[in-house]
């Protein structure tokens, strides 16, 4: 069985329109709120303003709103920019490994790292339970540390974070650390 000499893993950025949706259109709301109960006319139909005081109650909906409004902003930028997306390219014939992601624009907007594969150490699985379990793949490097491989809010089933592995890990020829 001939092994393949190249191989490119894409990773795509994370998919949250939904929350950006939710989260602008809630912050909205307690900033119309708010502005209803300064101004003592209802510009929301669903909240009658007259029940909400302005002190303390609308200024504490004002900035609940305008701070919403500020992180569903940051939320769609990201999305726009596409930032944490790119790719993990692995050649054996030249023994180098490639790593690209897309950062916030600026100066480092392209983040891109190339080192040798004879410095892969090993291919690490983290698991932390919880409410809220998350599954990591790192790759760890001699000099440089862990470099994640997998996105943090990608759910994969222990199963494929396996699955996953134990091909990189075989395909590499380094052994698998499981945290």
């Amino acid at each position: 069985m001939e092994t393949a000499t190249l191989v490119a893993i894409s990773i795509s950025a994370p998919n949250i329109p939904i929350l950006g949706l939710i989260l602008f259109l809630g912050s909205l709301g307690f900033l119309l709120v708010g502005i209803s109960s300064y101004l003592g006319r209802n510009l929301l139909s669903l909240f009658p303003s007259q029940q909400i005081l302005f002190f303390p109650q609308g200024i504490v909906m004002s900035f609940y709103g305008i701070a919403g409004l500020f992180i569903s902003s940051y939320l769609w930028c990201t999305i726009w920019w596409n930032v944490g997306s790119g790719y993990d390219r692995f050649d054996k014939k030249a023994g180098i490994v490639c790593i690209f992601r897309w950062g916030f624009p600026g100066k480092n907007r392209r983040i891109f790292i190339r080192f040798l594969m004879k410095d892969i150490q090993s291919i690490r699985i983290e698991v932390k339970e919880g409410i809220s379990t998350r599954r990591i793949l790192y790759m760890e490097i001699i000099g440089q540390g862990a470099i994640p491989l997998t996105r943090i809010d990608e759910n994969l089933t222990s199963r494929e974070i396996e699955q996953k592995a134990a091909e990189l890990a075989y395909f590499l020829r380094v052994p698998i650390e499981l945290l």
